[in-house]
């Protein structure tokens, strides 16, 4: 469903749009009457016996996995193994996710722990880390200086950032659409190594043990390849379990606001228009559902962080009605366009570069 938007408009637009409905009245308390609908339907409630089930299932298939290696032995057909754990690590790490926002958990400590387990150890992603990143996302989506997942690193996100690219940035801007699939391949790995380079900094809390299920889950991962597989099988197998990996993770994240509007200095949305305007929803049923982890419905997820993911799918129509009272554009697209739009706005925003 699409309500008035189109990918590419400018944010100062969208804001006249929404500012302009006859139904807005004082707009700071837009989203507290919308968190009022959702509280008392009950969405925001604790979800215990779904994430037992959850975590349960993907902790046997991750055991099945581990047992069919070792039974597999020396061969080929290992590499159908690695596309499934090349999954399984994205499940993993999508239930990182939740335990970061509190879906599965109330209090900090059990979900610290889960997460160590879950990210540090089960997929060598430093969940301290990650959670610091993801909170400052969180803030302020698609804002071209304080999100950190639109730094102009490698890729640029912005026309503005284009023209000031130097370096790989620039390289690789020019033809950036072409580059971002391919890229997506060592996304993994940039995880891995992320996570490592956090553990010099101060800031990061509890480096010890950050250090210790990081260096254990590499050390594991390393031995079982060499030990169960030939040097050739296990370089193999490491590249496409690696690289389907990352590219299963960026096709999961990127939908959500790779091509929608950034934020620029000095532009200031309230909370409700800062997350609707500049996050994209994926429609697809229940394969897309669990494929992406209950993130395909951003939008209500970037509302309400802490809402267990099987809860996203009810509230979607609870939040898009209260947008179309507001005038407030709400974008969904199916997940193929999504990917689409995405590119689009990479190439579009490379054209200085190429200039």
């Amino acid at each position: 469903m699409r309500t008035g938007f189109l990918p590419g408009v400018k944010v100062a637009r969208l804001v006249r749009v929404t500012t302009n409905s006859a139904v807005l009245t004082e707009t700071g308390s837009d989203f507290a009457r919308l968190s009022q609908r959702i509280t008392r339907a009950g969405l925001l409630k604790r979800r215990p016996g779904y994430y037992t089930a959850r975590i349960g299932i993907i902790g046997g298939l991750y055991a099945a996995g581990l047992v069919t290696f070792f039974l597999l032995g020396s061969s080929w057909w290992q590499l159908l193994v690695a596309a499934f754990f090349a999954i399984l690590f994205g499940q993993v790490a999508l239930v990182s996710h939740d335990l970061a926002h509190r879906q599965v958990f109330r209090t900090r400590r059990p979900s610290q722990l889960a997460g160590w387990i879950a990210g540090n150890l089960g997929v060598g992603m430093s969940y301290g880390w990650w959670m610091d990143k993801h909170t400052r996302h969180h803030a302020n989506p698609n804002h071209e200086e304080l999100d950190p997942d639109v730094d102009p690193d490698i890729l640029v996100w912005s026309e503005d950032q284009a023209r000031s690219s130097k370096g790989i940035a620039r390289f690789f801007g020019r033809w950036q659409a072409f580059w971002f699939y391919p890229l997506l391949t060592l996304e993994g790995l940039n995880l891995h190594v992320s996570g490592f380079r956090a553990l010099f900094n101060p800031k990061l809390k509890h480096r010890g043990v950050e250090a210790t299920l990081l260096i254990a889950h590499v050390v594991l991962y390393v031995t079982a390849l060499l030990v169960v597989l030939t040097p050739l099988q296990a370089l193999v197998f490491f590249a496409v379990h690696q690289g389907l990996w990352g590219i299963y993770m960026g096709s999961v994240f990127a939908p959500g606001h790779k091509g929608m509007p950034m934020l620029k200095p000095g532009e200031k949305l309230d909370f409700l228009r800062r997350q609707v305007l500049t996050t994209r929803n994926v429609r697809g049923g229940r394969f897309v559902d669990n494929a992406m982890g209950g993130l395909n419905y951003q939008i209500e997820h970037h509302l309400f962080p802490s809402m267990p993911s099987p809860h996203l799918r009810r509230a979607q129509p609870i939040v898009r009605e209260y947008c179309a009272e507001l005038g407030l554009p709400y974008h969904e697209t199916g997940l193929i366009a999504s990917w689409a739009e995405a590119l689009r706005h990479l190439h579009r925003v490379g054209a200085p570069i190429r200039e």
